[in-house]
């Protein structure tokens, strides 16, 4: 199995920077944000201006990578779908059909996002709204729209599910894929993200027919925040080990790294693949 690298964490970097340390670090592909210093127009769970992306300014970013023999594997939207001021949900669909723009023109076939959050301003996530039947009626409105777009333009979006979100579970994800039942909607699996609700085997016997990319990140268990790879109580050599039985295809994208913590995230990673090799032959 190959490995990429999500640029999110590397925000003090250029593009070709980001992609040199990419190649140098020895991943075959990234998970495109515009958090680099010359696109630096992303942030969670917001709609963003990327409307200077386009055209020639477009097509610099992804030479940056593809010049260095790197894939593009997907471009990271994380939007709120679930946003309760009308307004600004408008704001949030338009930014990801933006973004599907951009996806088109530089031939990235997938979309990565979450399911949303409510977020008050000096307050942080508010898991009440968040989690309420009325987010989810927005949820599955937003995403049929979503889904409609993303048809239009050819492209497919991943819905990461998250133990703080309406997909908190490998269940739950499964039950809105099946219920939105669009082949423009698929799943991002991140096993971290899960591991408060779900054994590894679990994740993988819901959600392996639905799974186009595949995160690698970490987390201790009882906190909310991730970890890089080998930092958490994620049991990676099962994680590994089932990877390489039902999605062999897809590459490791490691997160929740940057310039400093990266090449630790990857060793760790690259042990328990060649484990998993050897245990193969």
């Amino acid at each position: 199995m190959e490995i990429g690298l999500a640029t999110t964490g590397f925000t003090t970097l250029t593009n070709d920077e980001m992609a040199q340390l990419a190649v140098d670090a020895g991943a075959t592909c990234v998970q495109l944000f515009f958090t680099q210093t010359d696109s630096s127009c992303w942030r969670y769970n917001r709609p963003m201006d990327v409307s200077a992306i386009a055209g020639a300014e477009a097509q610099r970013i992804a030479n940056a990578y593809r010049s260095r023999g790197l894939e593009i594997t997907a471009l990271g939207v994380y939007g709120n779908p679930i946003e309760p001021d009308p307004s600004e949900l408008e704001r949030n669909i338009d930014y990801f059909i933006d973004m599907m723009r951009i996806a088109r023109e530089i031939d990235i076939p997938f979309l990565a996002t979450e399911p949303g959050s409510v977020i008050q301003p000096g307050k942080g996530k508010e898991l009440n709204q968040s989690l309420s039947d009325e987010a989810y009626v927005r949820l599955v409105e937003s995403t049929h729209r979503i889904a409609e777009a993303a048809a239009e333009h050819e492209v497919v979006v991943l819905f990461e599910p998250y133990f703080h979100s309406l997909l908190a579970t490998a269940k739950a994800t499964r039950d809105f894929i099946e219920e939105i039942d669009h082949p423009n909607i698929r799943v991002q699996l991140d096993p971290a993200n899960l591991l408060p609700h779900n054994s590894l085997d679990e994740m993988f016997q819901a959600l392996t027919p639905y799974v186009d990319a595949i995160h690698a990140k970490d987390r201790k268990l009882h906190v909310a925040r991730g970890v890089p790879a080998g930092q958490g109580d994620l049991e990676y050599a099962r994680f590994v080990s089932l990877c390489r039985e039902h999605l062999p295809h897809l590459p490791l994208i490691i997160e929740y790294v940057d310039v400093d913590t990266c090449a630790d995230a990857i060793a760790h990673l690259k042990q328990y693949l060649q484990s998993a090799a050897l245990e193969a032959m």
